[in-house]
């Protein structure tokens, strides 16, 4: 498979983002495979074998998950198979409490010595800290771009104001901005977000903003930690799933998604992450398939076709 590579990005901030995602629309969250209860390495390492011979190459990882196994487990299989040059690899960093400059260099330093890579293709703050200056963060981004470390940086759980507070601080000193945002954004609209310190996008006003500056948006749990197909109104027994999701309102979007999910012969997961590609700005949906039958509806996700009129339906009837 042919993927270019990611240039850094400069003070104009996301169009080069762009041309380097837009080939892959759907990311695999490397940590959600190991758990499952039987989950091994073997296995783990087919669906990720099965992902790439379907032409996936985008990999989600975290300095947190799994205590760094997650980080050791990818790089020992991207290592074994000699393809580290054919995938690409999204890395965070600066959880908190180590949400700060220091922090940062640290943990990046250590993802790159367990996963056995001399670079991330793209990098990720994990959190904000608002008591920490944003040109401090994108200095020290700027620094390990510059050394080669990290070829295109963003922000995760991270408000557009202050996105646009550190693009502009970026702009002002000639330096390289964020090229993206991960935020959660679903079809089904939260209550509260599963962890602390995470933020969605899926207000009104944080749609048109990346509407308007048309900032890529890599969605976590783009599926909405599988409500359309596991959410029961008399099922409470996922007490994160009740809390986060469960309401009239997005029992009546799932309602909605199951007619063109029997359409188009796919999962409503697959309509709901359909529903997110389909936005007026740069999308990429990250899931955690943890078997092949989920990792095949992922991408049947990429192939659905939904017009705006569907899009605006799916969401308020």
């Amino acid at each position: 498979m042919s993927i270019p590579s990611f240039p850094p990005t400069g003070p104009r901030g996301t169009t080069t983002a762009c041309a380097a995602l837009e080939r892959w629309r759907t990311v695999v969250g490397v940590c959600y495979p190991f758990e499952r209860d039987n989950a091994t390495i073997p296995t783990v390492s087919a669906l990720f074998d099965h992902y790439v011979t379907l032409d996936g190459s985008v990999f989600d990882t975290a300095h947190l998950y799994l205590g760094g196994q997650a980080e050791r487990r990818l790089g020992r299989w991207i290592a074994n198979r000699g393809i580290r040059d054919d995938v690409v690899v999204i890395g965070k960093g600066a959880h908190t409490p180590d949400c700060d400059p220091d922090g940062l260099t640290r943990q990046l330093l250590e993802s790159l010595e367990r996963q056995g890579t001399g670079h991330l293709d793209v990098y990720l703050l994990h959190r904000d800290n608002e008591d920490i200056p944003v040109g401090e963060f994108v200095d020290v981004l700027n620094q390990h771009a510059d050394a080669g470390l990290v070829r295109i940086f963003g922000g995760s759980n991270w408000s557009i104001r202050r996105v646009d507070e550190a693009n502009a601080w970026a702009r002002a000193n000639g330096k390289r901005g964020f090229s993206l945002l991960s935020n959660y954004f679903g079809l089904a609209e939260p209550n509260e977000l599963p962890w602390p310190g995470c933020l969605d996008a899926c207000d009104a006003e944080s749609i048109r903003w990346l509407t308007e500056r048309q900032l890529p948006l890599l969605a976590w749990s783009a599926r909405s930690c599988s409500f359309f197909t596991r959410a029961d109104p008399s099922d409470r027994t996922d007490a994160t799933l009740v809390r986060c999701f469960y309401g009239p309102e997005n029992f009546e979007r799932k309602q909605r998604a199951e007619k063109p999910a029997r359409d188009y012969g796919v999962s409503p997961s697959a309509i709901a992450m359909g529903y997110f590609l389909h936005q007026p700005f740069p999308t990429f949906a990250r899931y955690g398939p943890k078997t092949l039958e989920e990792l095949r509806a992922g991408f049947r996700a990429g192939e659905i076709h939904l017009s705006a009129e569907q899009v605006a339906w799916l969401r308020g009837g």
